[in-house]
């Protein structure tokens, strides 16, 4: 038994004894039968799993605790009236809008999934024939399928023959017979011969609806970096409250001190009031506090990530790729096991003649006897046989075809044709140069001829499909062999190998990707064709039919990468397993059968000329159907993830020093910045070089963690950050200078140590990246100098500039020297960070 017919017998091995029994006539049901069913709930209705809605994700999507943290500090700016401190609300804005916009898209391609192509279906009923909608069907019907039609339920024949295909939904690449009691999946296609077949299932009990079930849900997506985002936010946002208030008392405390309030009031909760009665609210605590807790959060970097994926899916669009959810750029950028589809990945679907072979006779002895033909003799009979069945559609017959015109070889006249048909196997025409019939060789030649063949044939379909030629005495009025067959050449068959595939699989092999072939064609052929295009360790390949347990597919995956006759259901424990042994997965595939191993790979692809199912729940679709464009999907991957690992640091620095200072100042108030000045910050030293930065090509493999690579930059940074501005607190008082003149000393010195980071992260310099050096001083001494009064920033007089020399002398210098532990001591450092993460992983 085969691997179809085994998923085929599963179909209606629980209902297709009793439908059976039931004996319903062959014209069908009456009018009565259908309503008593349509009552009983025995309808064709697709029971659809329901999404979130629209309203819903908005919702969702408004409602975070990122958006209700900017929104509380927006409303304390609010209260000060000082309008020009809200522009961190654009970056909100953003980050909210793309993310509506993508959980919309989501939904609305998970709502699309639906496996049924077709939307009426042919039935008896009342002894006629009618038309109607595939919900109107109803169990015990009787439809009839022609050629061409896509089977709308679980069904078995009562009347009549025909072949099938079921390759969307098992992945085998041959028709299946289809006789009288045979099931029918739902979902698959009649490519021959017409049917009468009598609905045993409907509904969500279809086969091609309880994979349509099983694969429709919303996909967790696997992101390290959207992971490290959540986590910065989560971990800010508990720390923002109790740092938020305790910084508020501190520097309201510092104004209630300078402002003589200890002797005017008996206490400052009396004062504080006072200070609210006469409308004079604590404008500079309340901006210091906002700065502070505003820094803790890595707005831009969550804009930016959204910003050089976004950018990614339309250069990949201009490729031909179709990037369905922006992450999956970064998941394939980090893919170190790519399992493919032999059907539509490696191969292009249609078929190819490999080859004609001569028989091999051999005598007594055992010794091997010339052929009793010539293969030009075999050339020509199979040109006439192809030319007389050129109407035939087929893969096959396009196959025979295509080889005719190659060889330019003129047919004979056809006189008589017996086509093609389910119940024969076999095809052949009446010459005057003969009779000649080509097919399969249990249902052309008699026991004995195939025995005498079987070394032979078992040697070529071990990797093609091979029709047998043989001369036959003529064709009866039926249409039936007159006499004995007698055999004259063989004719193999194989799947059309993509030209590309070949270098595509070299590119993969190259970059130290596992590559594994997951099919559910015969092993030995999927073997022959991993082989062929190059994948190593081809000739170890497994039949999925024995592995029983998830423990054999787990042990299968360790030490081979061929299967072959896999269901749908093993596809995805394949993946599932290759997850949990820690890989990075993607799955390439077209049909049904990939679907719910598609739906659980880390990354999926799939080609547009596949199924609509593949399509829709697939991540990456290869608009051109061409497996060639991966590299390039890989390399736009990696440009992305290594460029945003590189300007990330800048957006982490921000967030660190932030939480330092903050944390400090609890003890030291006031906080030395306002909201405004970190948007002069946020401009040149983290927006501008970041998303600069971001865009540059870069090809190199991603290695490592995200959040290790961002900490080994941005903390140095950080602590620099902090000294320069405890160094301007501790001389501030020495010096007489005002909290204006403090924040302005605390500013240049970030920015001195913001612009040494970036120096840092553009290595080597480039013309473009020496550009952007000269933009970002530029920038900033427009913002200190000329802009001054906008950003709140003092004038530098001597005092002033003193102050600041010695800040930024000691964020340099520190700046310097964490680089120096850090490459002492980095890797121990990394080493922490990475179990960190790990144990994360595993706990979520």
């Amino acid at each position: 038994m085969t691997y179809s017919q085994n998923i085929s017998d599963n179909v209606c091995s629980r209902a297709s004894n009793k439908m059976l029994d039931t004996q319903t006539p062959l014209t069908g049901l009456s009018s009565s039968e259908v309503e008593e069913r349509i009552l009983a709930g025995q309808v064709n209705r697709r029971v659809e799993l329901k999404t979130k809605s629209i309203k819903q994700l908005i919702i969702e999507n408004l409602c975070t605790v990122f958006n209700l943290i900017n929104l509380m500090l927006a409303l304390l700016v609010i209260s000060t009236g000082s309008w020009k401190n809200l522009t961190f609300l654009g970056v909100v804005i953003l980050n909210t809008g793309i993310g509506m916009a993508q959980a919309i898209r989501s939904k609305r391609m998970v709502d699309r999934l639906t496996l049924l192509t077709t939307h009426q279906a042919r039935v008896m009923r009342d002894g006629k024939e009618q038309r109607i909608d595939l919900e109107a069907i109803v169990r015990d019907d009787i439809i009839r399928l022609g050629r061409g039609d896509q089977i709308p339920a679980d069904a078995v024949v009562v009347s009549g023959s025909c072949q099938v295909n079921e390759g969307l939904l098992t992945g085998e690449s041959n028709l299946i017979e289809k006789t009288l009691g045979s099931p029918l999946m739902s979902g698959s296609f009649v490519d021959a011969g017409t049917v009468l077949a009598q609905v045993i299932h409907v509904g969500t009990d279809n086969y091609v609806a309880k994979i349509n079930m099983e694969a429709k849900y919303v996909k967790q997506v696997n992101s390290e970096i959207m992971s490290t985002l959540q986590h910065i936010v989560r971990f800010a946002g508990a720390l923002m409250l109790p740092i938020g208030i305790a910084l508020f008392i501190a520097s309201a405390h510092k104004l209630y001190v300078l402002s003589g309030g200890a002797v005017d009031s008996p206490s400052m909760l009396t004062w504080l009031l006072n200070q609210v009665q006469q409308g004079r609210v604590l404008d500079s605590a309340i901006l210091s506090t906002v700065g502070a807790l505003l820094g803790m959060i890595p707005q831009g970097l969550v804009l930016l990530t959204s910003s050089v994926l976004a950018i990614a899916t339309v250069r990949l669009a201009r490729r031909h790729v179709l990037a369905q959810q922006l992450y999956c750029i970064e998941t394939l950028a980090r893919v170190d096991v790519l399992c493919l589809d032999k059907t539509g990945t490696i191969t292009s679907g249609a078929m190819h003649v490999e080859d004609i072979h001569l028989l091999e006779i051999h005598d007594a002895a055992g010794a091997q006897s010339p052929s009793l033909v010539y293969l030009s003799d075999l050339q020509q009979i199979l040109t006439s046989l192809a030319h007389a069945h050129a109407d035939d559609p087929n893969e096959t017959g396009k196959a025979l075809l295509a080889y005719a015109r190659a060889h330019a070889l003129v047919p004979w006249n056809a006189q008589q044709l017996i086509p093609f048909s389910s119940a024969k196997k076999w095809s052949g025409a009446s010459f005057a140069e003969g009779c000649f019939v080509m097919g399969a060789a249990q249902f052309i030649l008699d026991a004995s001829s195939v025995n005498a063949l079987a070394p032979q044939l078992e040697k070529l379909s071990a990797h093609a499909r091979v029709l047998v030629l043989a001369e036959v005495d003529g064709f009866d009025a039926q249409g039936d062999i007159q006499g004995a067959a007698r055999p004259l050449g063989f004719v193999s068959i194989t799947d059309e190998i993509r030209a590309s595939a070949p270098e595509t699989i070299a590119y993969f092999i190259e970059q130290g990707v596992k590559l594994m072939v997951i099919s559910g064609d015969d092993p030995r052929t999927v073997a022959h064709i991993a082989k062929h295009v190059g994948i190593p360790h081809a000739d170890a390949w497994v039949d999925a039919t024995t592995l029983q347990s998830d423990d054999d597919i787990r042990e299968a995956c360790a030490g081979k990468c061929i299967f072959g006759r896999v269901t749908p259901q093993q596809k995805r424990s394949l993946v599932s397993a290759l997850k949990a042994a820690g890989h990075t997965v993607a799955m390439t595939g077209d049909g049904v059968n990939d679907v719910l191993a598609l739906k659980e790979a880390d990354c999926s692809i799939a080609m547009a000329a596949g199924s609509d199912a593949a399509r829709n729940v697939a991540e990456l679709v290869l608009v051109k159907n061409d497996f060639a464009a991966m590299p390039e999907v890989v390399a736009e991957g990696r440009r992305s993830i290594n460029n945003l690992q590189r300007s990330a640091a800048l957006f982490l620095t921000k967030t660190l020093f932030s939480a330092g200072l903050a944390a400090l100042c609890i003890f030291l108030p006031p906080y030395p910045f306002n909201p405004l000045q970190m948007t002069l910050i946020n401009l040149f030293c983290i927006g501008l070089p970041g998303f600069v930065l971001g865009l540059e090509p870069n090809h190199e493999r991603v290695q490592g963690s995200f959040i290790v690579h961002v900490v080994r930059h941005a903390a140095p940074a950080s602590l620099a950050v902090m000294v320069g501005a405890c160094v301007a607190k501790a001389f501030t008082p020495l010096f007489g200078l005002s909290l204006l003149e403090l924040s302005t000393a605390s500013l240049i010195a970030t920015a001195l140590v913001g612009l040494c980071l970036i120096i840092r992260l553009a290595q080597p310099l480039t013309a473009l990246r020496l550009v952007l050096i000269v933009v970002v001083v530029a920038g900033l001494l427009t913002g200190i100098i000329g802009l001054r009064d906008f950003y709140g920033i003092a004038l530098l007089t001597p005092s002033t500039l003193a102050v600041t020399a010695l800040a930024s002398m000691g964020a340099v210098v520190s700046y310097l020297g964490a680089r120096l532990l850090f490459a002492r001591y980095g890797a121990r450092i990394e080493s922490w960070l990475m179990l960190q993460t790990r144990a994360r992983s595993v706990t979520n």
